[in-house]
């Protein structure tokens, strides 16, 4: 097992662990989240791992710009769904949750490019009501995710998120995309003729569709999104998985997420509380000791806020946990609670 900073205490380790999601065996989408370099890859990562021993398949994917599954693997991942290296049962892919909408156009052909690139009239007018609907961006590359995991039928899928504001924005997407739809539908009933002329004369959507093909395509997917969203908020299918430091910022941004989880009526019941120190009662280091002891009073405010969580402590260990045997070994810890030296 890796090296852990131990600079042991005498404090009870709580016992909760991440074991209950492995035996549960109906959870189909797991997220996890957090402040900004907390451990979440290094948690998402060892947690896929784990779930790898238990499930038939499992699929994780990075919604975070940073990207950090290659460097966690040293392995490199893309926007299709690729085995991770000393795995037969565990995928992982990384989708860039910006520009999506013009990735999509461009897929179209020259003439979406060409559509995309015109800085007037129709084509201009297009791409400025798509962006003019908050997180349409992000939802629409989240929806195409979710439709290429549909068909691939993994059994377990893990997110590593970006950062908590946008996995927030993530969890809205349904309502953004039934906005976007909204909007679109009702200017297809306004000027429906009009901008089918326009379009046309600018050469055809995409793939040679119409307005009407294009509305009808975005409404399939709104059921596949309506789908999911119902499933996100089954408890049995879906739970998000906080990961924190012992800090007040990083506490206080947990609360904050667990508190917007409750109001999008997302399971929550696992915080993960990484880069713990367990200094020995004979260590001179001055700096240890007092970070220690900094911990422990927002250690104790999580026990405290948290009682009915899991709540994993997780030690700062010594080196990095890059790839497959350094995470393999991390990732026990998430299921035999770590145990410092005396």
């Amino acid at each position: 097992m890796s090296s852990a900073a131990v600079v042991g205490s005498d404090d009870d380790l709580l016992d909760p662990t991440l074991e209950n999601l492995l035996h549960q065996k109906t959870l189909r989408w797991i997220f996890v989240g957090g402040k900004g370099g907390v451990g979440k890859t290094t948690t998402s990562c060892s947690l896929a791992i784990q779930m790898a021993k238990v499930r038939k398949s499992v699929l994780l994917i990075s919604t975070d710009p940073a990207h950090n599954l290659s460097d966690a693997f040293a392995q490199k991942f893309g926007k299709e769904a690729r085995l991770i290296d000393g795995f037969t049962n565990l995928s992982a892919m990384e989708i860039d949750p910006n520009g999506s909408i013009q990735d999509l156009l461009k897929e179209g052909g020259e003439g979406a490019e060409e559509m995309m690139n015109a800085s007037q009239g129709m084509g201009g007018v297009m791409q400025d009501l798509a962006f003019s609907i908050p997180g349409v961006d992000e939802a629409m590359s989240f929806a195409e995710v979710l439709k290429q995991v549909k068909s691939l039928s993994y059994e377990v899928i893990i997110f590593d998120t970006a950062p908590t504001g946008h996995t927030l924005r993530f969890l809205q997407f349904p309502t953004v995309l039934e906005k976007a739809l909204a909007k679109l539908s009702q200017l297809s009933q306004q000027f429906g003729p009009m901008l089918n002329s326009v379009i046309g004369a600018r050469g055809g959507l995409p793939g040679g569709q119409n307005l009407d093909e294009l509305l009808t395509k975005m409404e399939s997917l709104r059921e596949t999104i309506a789908e999911v969203n119902g499933q996100f908020k089954n408890p049995d299918m879906t739970t998000f998985v906080c990961v924190c430091i012992a800090e007040f910022l990083s506490l206080y941004e947990t609360e904050r997420m667990i508190q917007e989880l409750a109001s999008y009526q997302i399971d929550t019941h696992c915080i993960v509380v990484n880069q713990l120190l367990f200094p020995q009662k004979t260590n001179p280091c001055v700096q240890c000791g007092a970070r220690r002891k900094m911990q422990k009073k927002y250690l104790d405010q999580i026990e405290e806020l948290y009682e009915e969580f899991n709540v994993v402590r997780m030690p700062l260990l010594t080196e990095e946990v890059r790839g497959k045997e350094k995470l393999e070994s991390f990732s026990e810890m998430l299921i035999h609670p770590y145990v410092p030296p005396e």
